[in-house]
């Protein structure tokens, strides 16, 4: 439990700076005199650490569709699997990172978190240099911007302890928001950075080349700069213990692995599709053989972080609007509006024409008089035409974003009320037990969102290895189907959001 904070006296050491020995966030005297401003203060450093985490989490995802412009010839399967991989090693970490909060205090956990992310950019800068880096090797160091994946549940964690109840669904949502904005500006930035065109045709590509390198020395130097507004600005709280195996347990609670489900439709489709898109973009819209070759159609990076931009932006409303109406009917309307966008993707791509890959041997032509090279009529015609149809399905997919933003928003802001819904019904009103059940609660509400998010973070796996499938040779028939796939997931979700937590009947109905 929480100490209660004692002028010191001659015997006793004063409490070192950063560390709060009293923090009562639920007592509205204490947070109106004191609490708020610590707490905002420690929200702005948590979010700009957790969004240079989420930068350097998805670096790859733009990354990956320069490859071929820095002179790495690898197929549409190995792209996708490789902006894949950050994903899944991120959702794994974020069970230990959920942990380390308790462990070593969220102040220390942060520069911890912050400083581990030199290792995928360093690395990141290296091997883009040079030519002769295997692809097995960008796998591994793809595997490294898992770290940035991490931080988003110690940062949620951390900032869970530092707001009352009333106010966690905005904190947590600008939190995460902030985060996911990471997403957003690396996609925004990077193509600029590193001398490709970018922010809708304004910047053209630079006469030297791409030069991925760039972009990953900027992190880095941003990595440094958020261990020290750590180590300047931030605070530990007292009290906090870390216990594993409890911690772990609350997993058990069947509305945690309900809500994990519910977390991979909505966090997990955000952080795939913004990995997958960029992607999904080059292959169906645009077509440059070689970097010497002037491409033609929709240019990938002029409008691929717009989805990630959109779901950012999303995320604090929904969860402003599950303050005032509850988490669970937003919940379920984003549900709802999740799957009519995905119908309106699929309407879509059935009006597209796919888009075959040249082979090996015809890209070595290509490469080898690139000034004699021409379209053909029939690769023209067919890129034209999906052209004509890209407004549409950017369209449908921007509001795919927005829903899945906001349902991320307010799904975080149900976990902590479901902990204390269960410590009210087992506790008297005014009773010593209450303020230990509600203690207990925002310790399990803090361990469960570590999980949920974990578990959630799997669709960001999942949903860029579904566009390619490997039992689909066709990448335009691999992305219908995946989308079917994506729809009656999404109508499991709608099922089970309003069977738990919107039926009137339900046990946490209205939460």
């Amino acid at each position: 439990m929480t100490s209660v904070l004692n002028t010191p006296t001659a015997e006793e050491a004063p409490a070192p700076k950063h560390l709060l020995t009293d923090w009562r966030p639920e007592d509205a005297e204490f947070w109106a005199t004191t609490g708020r401003p610590v707490a905002r203060r420690n929200l702005v450093w948590s979010i700009f650490s957790e969004h240079l985490g989420f930068s350097v989490w998805v670096i790859w995802s733009v990354s990956s569709a320069f490859l071929a412009a820095q002179g790495f010839a690898f197929t549409p399967k190995q792209l996708f699997f490789l902006v894949a991989i950050p994903n899944l090693v991120g959702s794994l970490l974020r069970v230990p990172y959920t942990f380390a909060v308790p462990r070593f205090g969220g102040r220390r956990w942060t520069m911890i978190s912050a400083a581990l992310l030199l290792i995928p950019t360093l690395a990141f800068a290296y091997a883009v240099t040079q030519p002769g880096t295997p692809y097995w090797l960008f796998c591994v160091i793809a595997a490294t911007a898992g770290f940035g994946g991490g931080n988003f549940a110690s940062s949620m964690a951390n900032i869970n302890f530092f707001y009352p109840s009333a106010e966690k669904g905005k904190a947590l949502g600008l939190n995460a928001a902030g985060g996911n904005l990471g997403v957003a500006l690396i996609q925004f930035l990077l193509p600029v950075v590193v001398g490709g065109a970018g922010i809708f045709g304004l910047v053209k590509a630079s006469a030297g080349g791409v030069h991925l390198e760039r972009a990953a020395w900027i992190y880095a130097g941003l990595a440094v700069a958020a261990v020290v507004a750590a180590y300047l600005f931030m605070d530990d709280i007292e009290g906090i213990e870390s216990h594993p195996k409890e911690q772990l347990a609350v997993f058990k609670h069947r509305q945690v692995r309900v809500m994990s489900l519910l977390y991979i439709g909505t966090f997990g489709s955000f952080i795939g599709y913004s990995s997958a898109m960029p992607l999904l973009i080059k292959l169906n819209f645009w077509r440059q053989p070689v970097p010497a070759v002037v491409g033609i159609g929709i240019n990938f990076a002029f409008y691929a972080f717009l989805g990630a931009l959109v779901g950012s932006a999303a995320r604090p409303i929904g969860g402003w609007l599950a303050d005032k109406y509850g988490g669970a009917r937003i919940s379920l309307a984003c549900f709802v509006g999740m799957i009519a966008s995905t119908l309106g993707i699929i309407a879509t791509l059935g009006q597209l024409t796919a888009l075959a890959t040249p082979t090996p041997e015809a890209l070595a032509k290509i490469a080898a008089d690139p000034a004699a090279f021409q379209f053909p009529d029939a690769v023209v015609s067919a890129v034209d035409g999906n052209a004509d149809v890209f407004p549409v399905f950017l369209t449908a997919f921007l509001l795919l974003f927005a829903f899945s933003g906001a349902g991320n928003g307010s799904l975080y802001k149900m976990i902590p009320h479901l902990f204390r819904h269960d410590a009210l019904e087992a506790t008297e009103d005014g009773s010593a037990d209450r303020q230990v059940a509600l203690i207990k609660a925002a310790k399990s509400s803090s361990a469960a969102a570590g999980l949920i998010g974990a578990v959630g973070a799997l669709g960001g796996f999942l949903i860029p290895i579904s566009f390619n499938s490997p039992w689909v040779t066709d990448p335009l028939a691999a992305t219908k189907v995946a989308f079917w796939i994506f729809t009656a997931f999404y109508l499991v979700c709608a099922a089970l959001t309003w069977a738990f937590y919107v039926r009137k009947s339900a046990t946490y109905a209205g939460i």
